[in-house]
């Protein structure tokens, strides 16, 4: 190791070495004169103003230091962007935004051929073809999500969950059957569907856009009440890609629900009027959402079609659905037989015939 008078690349050839030379200390090559702190000004650098006669030779020379401290800016400006640009790169696209369509909605009456069956509730459905249905939200079950070409499974579950929670207000919440309220589906509806959900709840008219049965189900609290506030449910939700930015759910849904007159018994209590009925209401309904809609949970209410029986022909279905209860009877039939149970695509018409294998087959003994 170079002891403090030893040049920094050590001792130049031809300089004799030992402890015992007096001039060993005083010898300078070039590496030690280039390896200085300090250095004189030449002759011509004195000749100006400066007042020192030696220069600071830092390590951190002035310039090279300017130059230095620009190269680290850039160095960061440039790590600093491409962390941004790879925080907020997706493989997806960018969200994109549509201004829904309007809800097209159709109600078709179903009216019996004869008198409506009548018994308690757990009879009627023990001898319907909702005997095997489930109760109530466990019967709108999910299918599995798969991603699509535009849309992970994530968002293709989030898809799922707002078309099966629309369903559940819209057709199974207690307040909502018995007209007490609309909130829980109109908080469910995309913005720029709102105004034409209210104008269909204030004022509403049998036009195919502002009809309130096509956006829920609800009977007149007046007329008619819950014998059994366990609705019996079955059907099915489908995922398809309406495109690159939207994805579409299709619902098809049977609704079996356990009626009574509003004036008689309490719902749901044993004991209550045995006189109660079944009315089936087939609900076809499609849902659109783009990625707004699902970051938001908000949902599109494409189309709405709904068969609903027994029920009369002639029934304004504009405010309230009407279902003939037991012992009633339909003022006309319609043009075709129509079984909500049977599956595959409904038959489209003003009134159709409600088929008499959808009616409970009741033992004599308890008609």
């Amino acid at each position: 190791m170079a002891g403090p008078g030893d040049p920094p690349e050590g001792t130049p050839e031809g300089v004799p070495g030992g402890g015992d030379d007096d001039y060993r200390s005083v010898v300078f090559d070039e590496s030690f004169v280039r390896a200085a702190r300090l250095q004189e000004f030449s002759a011509r650098e004195r000749l100006t103003d400066r007042a020192p006669a030696v220069r600071d030779r830092s390590p951190w020379d002035r310039r090279r230091g300017h130059r230095q401290v620009i190269l680290l800016v850039v160095l960061i400006t440039l790590a600093f962007s491409t962390a941004v640009y790879l925080g907020v790169r997706s493989p997806y696209p960018a969200a994109t935004e549509h201004d829904p369509d309007p809800l097209r909605s159709a109600v078709l009456p179903l009216a019996p051929r004869g008198s409506v069956p009548g018994a308690a509730p757990d009879t009627l459905f023990e001898n319907s073809p909702a005997a095997g249905f489930k109760v109530g939200a466990d019967g709108v079950s999910l299918p599995v999500a798969r991603r699509t070409g535009s849309f992970t499974d994530s968002q293709v579950l989030a898809a799922l969950d707002a078309a099966k929670e629309y369903i559940v207000r819209s057709s199974l919440d207690p307040e909502v059957l018995t007209g007490g309220t609309v909130r829980p589906v109109r908080l469910l509806v995309d913005p720029l569907q709102q105004e034409q959900f209210d104008r269909s709840m204030d004022d509403p008219a049998d036009d195919g856009r502002h009809t309130a049965s096509g956006w829920l189900v609800r009977f007149d609290p007046a007329e008619v009440a819950l014998a059994d506030p366990g609705v019996r449910v079955r059907g099915s939700l489908a995922v398809t890609e309406a495109g690159p930015d939207q994805l579409q759910v299709t619902g098809d849904h049977t609704f079996v629900y356990a009626l009574r007159p509003a004036d008689t018994g309490r719902a749901g209590e044993s004991g209550g009027d045995e006189r109660a009925s079944l009315f089936t209401v087939r609900r076809e309904t499609r849902f659109r959402f783009d990625r707004g809609d699902l970051r938001d949970h908000r949902i599109e209410v494409v189309q709405s079609q709904v068969h609903a029986g027994p029920m009369s022909c002639s029934a304004d279905t504009a405010r309230y659905l009407r279902p003939l209860l037991a012992g009633e009877r339909a003022d006309k039939g319609g043009p075709a037989e129509t079984d909500p149970f049977a599956p595959g695509r409904s038959t489209s018409a003003v009134c159709g015939v409600l088929a008499d294998e959808a009616q409970p087959d009741l033992p004599r003994g308890s008609r």
